[in-house]
């Protein structure tokens, strides 16, 4: 074992703890490979199933996986087009069984951090879906509340910003700005420190880097 592996699983064991204090379920998988396993084995079949607009669960191809698997009603997001068909979506999610998200950031002592422009993954994590699945990659680990919310708005919001056609500040540099664009696609902080109604939430850790 590599002393890069050997830091993941005493990471992991730690988040793991921790993650398991505030009522979620907490799962450590070293690669992406026994990630998207992980995934498939908590959604029962006949469950529906979406996701939000996560890097991380598009690049380890979970939602081929879902698809391919025939037992579950997805609900695929990545489908629609206009902008009636994803507000219909954004809505349906509400509804759906299991939600799949990862995180822009998560403290060593297992608090959650998430960042939107429209609000909608947030608002599901909150509320609606019977059951929230987080797929966070170790690289996303901050040693506090304070550190992960940097690290959220100062790293993954100005990658994140580079995906879109928009007139930010962070679209144009790179660097956040603290700005009240119309446009921003921080509008919306989340911090999930604690899940009500018996384990809502579960979080798969991955040891491989995924995500921004």
């Amino acid at each position: 074992m590599t002393p890069q592996e050997q830091r993941n699983n005493l990471l992991a064991d730690r988040l793991i703890k921790n993650l398991n204090r505030r009522n979620m379920k907490a799962f450590y998988c070293p690669t992406a490979d026994e990630a998207v396993k992980k995934v498939l084995e908590l959604i029962e079949d006949g469950s529906s199933v979406t996701w939000g607009g996560s890097m991380t669960i598009r690049d380890m191809g979970i939602p081929d996986a879902l698809r391919n698997r025939g037992t579950l009603t997805v609900l695929d997001r990545d489908l629609v087009e206009t902008p009636e068909e994803k507000q219909d979506m954004y809505l349906r999610a509400f509804t759906a069984d299991v939600y799949l998200t990862s995180a822009n950031a998560i403290s060593e002592d297992g608090v959650i951090v998430n960042i939107d422009g429209n609000g909608n993954r947030v608002a599901a994590i909150t509320w609606g879906p019977k059951k929230v699945i987080f797929v966070i990659s170790l690289n996303k680990v901050a040693q506090t509340v304070e550190a992960a919310l940097a690290r959220a708005r100062s790293t993954a919001s100005p990658v994140n910003a580079q995906r879109f056609d928009i007139n930010t500040p962070c679209h144009i540099d790179g660097i956040c700005h603290n700005c009240n664009s119309p446009e921003s696609i921080c509008s919306y902080v989340h911090f999930l420190r604690n899940s009500r109604g018996g384990n809502r939430h579960t979080v798969v850790l991955v040891g491989e880097d995924f995500g921004y």
